[in-house]
C-alpha cells in the first residue's frame, strides 16, 4: 500500500497506538486532541504537592502481544510495576485482598506511557473536532469548533469516547448507531495531599460498599515525589446522582467516606481537586475489537470496542492498524 496521510482523533492509548501502528507502516499520521497533551483517560495531574494519576490508576497485561510490548516499555523506563499493599472494604469492613496479579503504572506519572509512545508523532493539541467531510473517496476535511479545517486526509481513525465518536460518525449511519449503543459511565475523581503522612498501611482498596470505588495512595507508586498523595474515585451510580454536584460538595462527601473506609477522621488536606469524568468507563462489554466503514476510509477504535481496559484500547488501536494496512 502506498503511504497514507491519516487523521487520528483522539491522542488516549487507543489513537497513539493506532497512529503508532501506522507510521510504523509507512503512513502519514496527525492526531487531534481536544486536551493540552496526550493519554485520555491516563490523565495525570502536577501540582507543587507532586503529581496525581486523575484517571486510569493502573493497568494489567493479558494478552501475549500487549505482553511482549510491555517489556521493551519497561526497559525503556516508560512504566514500572507497582505492587500496593492492597485491601478490600465491604459490609464486613476492610481486610487485605488476596489478589497479587501484577500492575503497571507510567512513569513518572501515568501519562509517561502515553508520552513515550507518542514520541514524535505530530500531535494538533486543544483543537476539538466536531464535524468530518467526506467530499470525494480518499478527501477527507476535519472542521473544528472554531471554525478551522484540517485537511485532506486520505483515511480517518475515531479514537474517541463512544458519545463523542457517534456525532462524528454521522457520515457513516451504520458506524454512528454502532457507538450510540455503546454508553458510557461518568466519574469523580478526588485528589488530596497531605504533609504529614496518614496512620494506615493502605496503599489501594477496592470499595465495595458506599460512594466510593478505588482508593489509591498515589505516593506509594514508583517514581512519585512528594508529600502523601491520594487519589479517590466515586461508584459509576454515586457520579450520576452527583454529576451536578459542585466540585466542593464532592470533595467532602467523599473525603468523608474515606475516613469511614479508612476507619477515622481524615485530616485537613493542604491540596484537595475534583475532577468530574463524563465518559470515566464503558457501561457494557462488546467484543468488536474496532470498527469500519473501508469504502469511506474510515475507522474507529477506543476500549469501549473491546472491553474498558487499558490494555483492551491498546488492542482496538493495533486492530485499527492492521485493517486499514
Amino acid at each position: 500500500m502506498n503511504s497514507l496521510n491519516i487523521a487520528v482523533i483522539g491522542a488516549g492509548m487507543a489513537g497513539i497506538s493506532a497512529g503508532r501502528a501506522l507510521r510504523e507502516a509507512g503512513h502519514q499520521i496527525t492526531l487531534f486532541d481536544k486536551s493540552r497533551g496526550s493519554g485520555g483517560r491516563m490523565s495525570s495531574r502536577r501540582t507543587d504537592s507532586g503529581s496525581f494519576d486523575m484517571g486510569a490508576q493502573y493497568f494489567t497485561a493479558r494478552e501475549g502481544a500487549f505482553r511482549q510490548h510491555l517489556h521493551q516499555w519497561l526497559e525503556q523506563g516508560w512504566v514500572a510495576e507497582w505492587a500496593p499493599r492492597l485491601y478490600m472494604f465491604d459490609e464486613r469492613g476492610l481486610t487485605e485482598s488476596p489478589d497479587d496479579q501484577p500492575r503497571y503504572v507510567g512513569l513518572p506519572r501515568m501519562t509517561g506511557l502515553s508520552r513515550g509512545l507518542l514520541g514524535d508523532l505530530p500531535l494538533v493539541s486543544q483543537t476539538r473536532i466536531t464535524q468530518l467531510q467526506h467530499d470525494e473517496p480518499g478527501h477527507w476535511t476535519l472542521l473544528d469548533d472554531t471554525g478551522g479545517a484540517h485537511g485532506p486526509f486520505d483515511r480517518v481513525v475515531v479514537a474517541a469516547p463512544a458519545p463523542q465518536a457517534a456525532a462524528l460518525l454521522e457520515v457513516a449511519p451504520s458506524l454512528a448507531q454502532a457507538a450510540a449503543s455503546a454508553s458510557m459511565e461518568a466519574g469523580w475523581t478526588l485528589a488530596l495531599s497531605f504533609k504529614d503522612a496518614l496512620l494506615t498501611p493502605v496503599e489501594a482498596c477496592f470499595v465495595r460498599s458506599g460512594p466510593i470505588d478505588w482508593i489509591s495512595r498515589d505516593s506509594s507508586k514508583p517514581g512519585r515525589s512528594g508529600d502523601d498523595n491520594w487519589v479517590v474515585q466515586s461508584t459509576p451510580e454515586w457520579a450520576a446522582q452527583h454529576l451536578d454536584a459542585t466540585p466542593e460538595e464532592v470533595a467532602l462527601e467523599l473525603t468523608g467516606a474515606l475516613g469511614y473506609v479508612l476507619g477515622f477522621d481524615i485530616p485537613a488536606a493542604h491540596y484537595r481537586h475534583a475532577h468530574r469524568w463524563l465518559y470515566a468507563r464503558p457501561a457494557t462489554i462488546n467484543n468488536w475489537g474496532a470498527l469500519a466503514a473501508p469504502a469511506m476510509g474510515l475507522y474507529v477504535c477506543g476500549d469501549w470496542c473491546l472491553g474498558g481496559r487499558l490494555e483492551n484500547a491498546w488492542l482496538s488501536g493495533m486492530q485499527v492498524a492492521r485493517t486499514l494496512t
